[in-house]
């Protein structure tokens, strides 16, 4: 596992630790669960993706990625409605 120092305003990091406390996270835990939410990925798996996506679906390259990023934003939404909650 790699580690990563980063800067942070005060301000942030007490509501980074609250959040976590909250969510009963470390903070690492929660800042891994925000990236992969926003969908940071290495661009490899995303080529896999979407080349899995069209291979299962008989639809063209362009086709599939719309499908991806429409099938992307809506489980984005779901899971900002869930935490919401």
């Amino acid at each position: 596992m790699a580690r990563l120092t980063v800067t942070l305003d005060n301000d942030v990091h007490q509501a980074l630790k609250e959040a976590a406390a909250r969510r009963r996270r470390t903070i690492g835990e929660l800042i891994e669960e925000s990236l992969r939410f926003y969908g940071i990925k290495r661009q490899e798996d995303v080529e896999q993706l979407v080349i899995a996506a069209r291979e299962r679906s008989g639809l063209a390259s362009d086709e599939a990625m719309d499908l991806a990023v429409r099938e992307t934003a809506a489980a984005r939404r779901r899971r900002t409605a869930a935490d919401e909650r």
